[in-house]
């Protein structure tokens, strides 16, 4: 799992497609098959993930930021604390195509936002995050700490 997602992050990088073209699985079925695959912006609607994911967005003005690249690597050292915490990922480098999540966002050249299972918005940062931090700033969150609990068994 860990090596798909690196290579997931690494045909990204060298400008491959992002998810696969699948029409016979809603994007929803495609993480859940494969929770490393990254969305572009439009290839999905983050309402679909509601409930059952915490969307990551990355935006960015090129697909040849550095901080993008950065930002995909720091994500693809850790894929396993991602996956763990039920975390998609969505970049969108087209600031002209306006894409639902750009409007609804507002980015301002390149932004890392987590968004959690309930829709809402959880945390922006202005330069990339390891995933370390971001599976911190998760955990933090209190519907993660009930699934923590439930684990558990409390």
């Amino acid at each position: 799992m860990t090596r798909l997602f690196a290579l997931v992050f690494a045909g990204l990088l060298a400008g491959s497609a992002i998810a696969q073209d699948s029409p016979d699985l809603s994007a929803v079925e495609l993480w859940q098959a494969e929770p490393a695959t990254v969305f572009a912006a439009d290839e999905l609607d983050l309402s679909e993930f509601v409930w059952i994911a915490r969307p990551i967005v990355i935006f960015a003005d090129s697909p040849n930021d550095p901080r993008l690249r950065q930002q995909l690597d720091l994500l693809a050292d850790r894929p396993e604390v991602l996956i763990e915490r039920d975390v998609v990922v969505v970049v969108d480098t087209d600031p002209a195509a306006m894409s639902p999540l750009r409007e609804r966002l507002r980015p301002r050249g390149f932004m890392l936002v987590i968004i959690g299972k309930d829709g809402e918005v959880e945390l922006r940062k202005p330069a990339p995050w390891p995933a370390r931090e971001i599976s911190r700033s998760i955990d933090k969150m209190p519907l993660r700490q009930q699934e923590i609990d439930a684990e558990r068994g409390f």
